[in-house]
């Protein structure tokens, strides 16, 4: 063996450079180890944010050009639809809008199952499966330690992208979708509400957790996964159950026939008859019995209570996802 590989110096060539001492910025330790074992992880998550990105610019971009010929050609009212010139001038907007709505939503509102299922699921149960976890406890590095450094780079990660994912989707939707020319999308339908504001965030890192505590308990891969996707789903169908409640809602008597108002959340539709009693407008529809109602009374949640109830919701799930990881973090102590 060559002394140029038992010596700090390697021979003629340069000195190898010290990064300790030029000071360039290098990992050390568990968060070295974490950002090793879960880079396949970063880079996927990388890779689908550029290409969610680059969606989201190229509707913004070609909804924008559209609108502008709109103007510019006296295109832009319904009124003028009519004509042939101008409903080839508007066609080419059909197109981002339907991707928007139809295809990035539905996969925005998929990717909290997503993450808790591929990203949280496999974290602890593969190192049960593998047999690394037994090595905890020979290191010097407490359990506790490790736990916290192996959740911290996922958990950011998942963080920064879904942060960033929701930004844009709410950019795209505000600017082109809900004030554009054709597109109709109430804030509060199926697959507009979890695709925007702190809502992906929020349930991203609550199904994070609980795909960690679900491979912690049962120790494999697939029923980990299992048990994930069906609490998940059943923490969702909870919470749109519970939704309504989240705020007040708006109470309002109305004409008869009127419409309700324009992106609100319709809660219930009821006639007022002359004697001061309501029936449900789902009874009035097969029957006689709202004949001579005097008008209608509705409850609903217009735009404006999107924000309050996202944070209500999003609230409620901040505190699920620290309960869920100090459970997991009692655990790993024993």
């Amino acid at each position: 063996m060559s002394t140029y590989l038992l010596t700090d110096r390697t021979g003629p060539g340069p000195a190898p450079v010290d990064r300790e001492r030029s000071g360039a910025p290098r990992l050390r330790g568990l968060l070295w180890l974490a950002t090793r074992q879960s880079r396949s992880l970063l880079w996927t998550l990388a890779a689908l944010l550029i290409l969610a990105a680059a969606d989201l610019i190229w509707i913004h971009v070609l909804c924008n050009h559209t609108v502008g010929v709109l103007r510019r050609t006296g295109c832009y009212s319904p009124e003028s639809w009519n004509s042939a010139h101008c409903w080839a001038l508007l066609a080419p907007i059909h197109r981002p809008n339907f991707w928007y709505i139809s295809v990035l939503q539905p996969t925005v509102t998929a990717v909290p199952l997503l993450i808790g299922l591929f990203v949280g699921a496999p974290l602890l149960a593969q190192e049960h499966e593998r047999g690394t976890i037994r090595l905890i406890r020979a290191q010097t590095v407490s359990p506790v330690r490790w736990l916290a450094a192996r959740l911290a780079v996922p958990g950011l990660a998942v963080l920064a992208v879904t942060g960033v994912l929701a930004a844009l989707m709410n950019w795209v939707w505000w600017n082109d979708i809900v004030h554009g020319p054709v597109a109709f999308d109430p804030p509060f339908q199926f697959f507009t509400y979890p695709a925007l504001g702190v809502a992906p965030v929020a349930w991203s890192l609550f199904a994070l957790s609980l795909g960690v505590l679900a491979g912690q308990l049962t120790r494999r891969t697939l029923p980990a996964m299992f048990l994930t996707g069906a609490l998940v789903a059943a923490t969702h169908g909870v919470i749109r159950w519970a939704r309504p409640s989240f705020y007040p809602t708006v109470d309002k008597t109305v004409p008869l026939n009127t419409a309700q108002p324009t992106n609100a959340w319709l809660i219930n539709r009821e006639a007022i008859m002359p004697d001061g009693s309501r029936i449900s407008s789902d009874a009035c529809s097969s029957t006689h019995r709202c004949d001579g109602a005097t008008g209608t009374w509705l409850q609903y949640h217009p735009s404006a209570h999107l924000v309050p109830i996202q944070l209500v919701e999003a609230g409620i799930l901040l505190a699920l996802t620290l309960l869920i990881t100090t459970a997991v973090f009692l655990r790993i102590r024993r």
